[in-house]
């Protein structure tokens, strides 16, 4: 145990800009392409000295489990394990990222977790070792904690860094209900059946195009390469977001898709004026329960304060 009262660590959501699903193998899982950006909606994760590991909940999501059914307890409970450390922790959780909403917030939490930890027991784990641990925990744990731009591919969890260049504004329509990944997933299944699923050589050239615009650092560019594969079943389960993505769409947006497994869907703008002409149109809408503006690419999990003992 350091001498630390307290580690406070900050971690952002994503977006996927593109999402390509096989069918499941046999394992269940779909094997994915997706090239991830993190935007500046954060998750902070306070971490400081105690008998065992707890957590407590602020912000979105503050009436979420926080027992070993919460990522960041079990990201704590894996980095103690694997240390070999017998301290405790308790968590305090301050959520921005929406629930269930697609954008990783509690992959984030997780990632956040398991630096914090890290320094404030002195565990002294590499930036390797801790990118192992988080695909433990999660397909989107490992992008938590590099964040900026990266293709991610296996489940996701298998991630690679992409040079982006520029800053990209974005809207995003929040819903308060979330989509179960699961579910969307199944819904995926269903609606594919037995076709063909995703095809190799597309995924790498759809892939190559969405590098390529975030080299051009031109959001005109990079608008046409946006796509999810998942958006259509996502859309099937809740029928309201094909109204977010034609309100988008009124609203001037240059693309919009849906994050993830949603239901957020991000709007891509011009700008910082657009982003919030757009923002103010969707508002007017009312086909989101909240509208918020983020810009990204941002880093991904990183220490904003040490505390030591006063």
């Amino acid at each position: 145990m350091t001498g630390l009262r307290a580690v406070h660590v900050r971690a952002p959501g994503k977006i996927n800009l593109t999402l390509r699903a096989g069918l499941p193998r046999e394992d269940g899982y779909h094997p994915l392409e997706t090239v991830f950006q993190a935007v500046s909606l954060y998750e902070d994760v306070i971490a400081r000295p105690a008998e065992d590991i707890s957590a407590e909940l602020h912000g979105r999501g503050a009436d979420l489990a926080t027992g070993r059914e919460n990522l960041a307890v079990r990201a704590a409970e894996l980095l103690r394990e694997t240390a070999g450390e017998d301290s405790g922790v308790h968590l305090s959780i301050t959520k921005q990222v929406p629930v269930a909403g697609g954008m990783a917030g509690g992959s984030a939490d997780a990632a956040a977790t398991l630096i914090a930890c890290d320094q404030l027991w002195g565990t002294g784990l590499g930036r390797e070792e801790l990118a192992e641990l988080a695909a433990e925990l999660g397909a989107d744990v490992p992008f938590a904690l590099t964040g900026m731009s990266a293709m991610g591919t296996g489940r996701g969890d298998l991630i690679s860094p992409v040079m982006s260049r520029g800053q990209y504004h974005w809207v995003l329509a929040i819903q308060d209900e979330g989509l179960s990944t699961p579910e969307v997933f199944a819904e995926f299944d269903a609606l594919t059946g037995d076709g063909p699923g995703a095809d190799d050589e597309d995924d790498a050239r759809h892939g190559g195009e969405v590098v390529s615009a975030l080299l051009s650092a031109d959001p005109l560019v990079l608008a046409r390469t946006l796509h999810n594969d998942l958006e259509q079943a996502a859309v099937s389960l809740r029928p309201g977001l094909a109204d977010v993505l034609a309100a988008a769409d009124r609203a001037g947006a240059l693309a919009a898709v849906v994050s993830g497994s949603g239901p957020t869907v991000a709007a891509l703008a011009l700008d910082a004026p657009h982003a919030s002409s757009v923002a103010d149109v969707l508002r007017g809408a009312e086909v989101a329960d909240e509208i918020q503006v983020a810009t990204g690419p941002v880093p991904g999990a990183r220490v904003i304060e040490h505390v030591g003992r006063g």
